[in-house]
């Protein structure tokens, strides 16, 4: 695909699959190495990708989001997700060992700045790596804004989007006895730290059934997550990272939001997104002077959306340059 030949009239889709120019693994310290990799033009204006979770991992179908004529397009796995090692491991895992590891990569791959993408758990990332190195970041993309406030959390996890799904509630909570149900983070961190394998497992299922069931704006209905590791460590670290409040002051993102002021930011955000609802993309877009706030109309929370696809890959082609 010519990205410079580009039908303006037709919906942007993503742009032709690709391999990684290179690849490796990085040292980042305590024990950890992250999976990185780079596609597209090894010349061209650096773009940054961040994958969600806690700990999930990043696709093929990521690198398909910039114009590969154009970006220098850079993935890696966070620590514990992906094909980084150890995998699943909660260990010197914070939010902020992830951002130094950031600053790693970007040193190692000798970039000076680059155009920041994350969405969900991605676009908490981008935003406070923002926050810490704006001199480094020539623009943001956000989907699905999480700025992992406690309110955030209690929303899909307690309260709030059980309203909405509640045969898929019913199975996610009554994997947990009731006495334990006042917090139901806690409870299934407890279970996916300790005991058998298999019950670390079953935990994990769970956990991850709850989330699947809600990504799309045509539900999932019955969503069954895979047995492997991938789905173990997802949410290992998920309940890691939310019992421990994301290692954040709480609403520290928010409260900063305006020291981005003239920073190019595009926020992309489902209507019906009831993982991440637009309440919080819509408070960032009013915090954050100059963004600009995208509402996809007919779309739920994952990126697969087409309209979030056509949204998000018209935002970098804006920046572009």
């Amino acid at each position: 695909m010519d990205s410079q030949t580009r039908d303006p009239d037709r919906p942007a889709t993503l742009y032709e699959p690709l391999s990684p120019c290179e690849a490796g693994m990085l040292d980042v310290g305590d024990g950890h190495e992250i999976y990185w990799e780079t596609c597209g033009n090894p010349l061209g204006q650096p773009a940054l990708f961040l994958h969600g979770g806690p700990g999930g991992g990043c696709y093929a179908d990521h690198r398909r989001l910039f114009d590969p004529r154009h970006y220098r397009i850079v993935l890696f796995d966070q620590r514990g997700c992906g094909r980084s090692r150890p995998a699943g491991s909660l260990e010197a895992n914070t939010t902020q060992h992830l951002l130094v590891d950031m600053e790693t990569l970007r040193k190692r791959l000798q970039i000076e700045s680059w155009l920041v993408l994350g969405g969900s758990w991605g676009a908490t990332l981008a935003l406070l790596y923002a926050l810490q190195h704006r001199e480094h970041v020539r623009a943001v993309v956000l989907r699905g804004v999480f700025t992992a406030r406690r309110r955030e959390i209690d929303w899909l996890y307690q309260h709030g989007a059980s309203a909405l799904f509640p045969e898929a509630w019913d199975r996610f909570a009554t994997f947990i006895p009731p006495e334990e149900r006042g917090d139901f983070v806690a409870a299934y961190h407890r279970r996916l730290t300790a005991g058998e394998r298999s019950t670390r497992m079953e935990a994990a299922r769970a956990w991850c059934a709850w989330e699947g069931s809600l990504m799309t704006l045509t539900p999932r209905g019955d969503y069954q997550p895979g047995h492997g590791d991938a789905t173990l460590s997802l949410a290992r670290i998920e309940t890691h990272y939310f019992v421990h409040d994301t290692f954040l002051r709480e609403g520290e993102i928010l409260d900063n939001a305006g020291s981005l002021a003239g920073l190019p930011g595009a926020i992309v955000q489902g209507r019906y997104d009831v993982v991440t609802p637009p309440t919080t993309a819509f408070a960032l877009h009013r915090a954050w002077p100059g963004s600009r706030l995208d509402i996809v109309p007919d779309a739920g929370h994952a990126t697969s959306e087409p309209g979030t696809i056509r949204r998000l890959v018209e935002a970098t082609d804006s920046f572009r340059g």
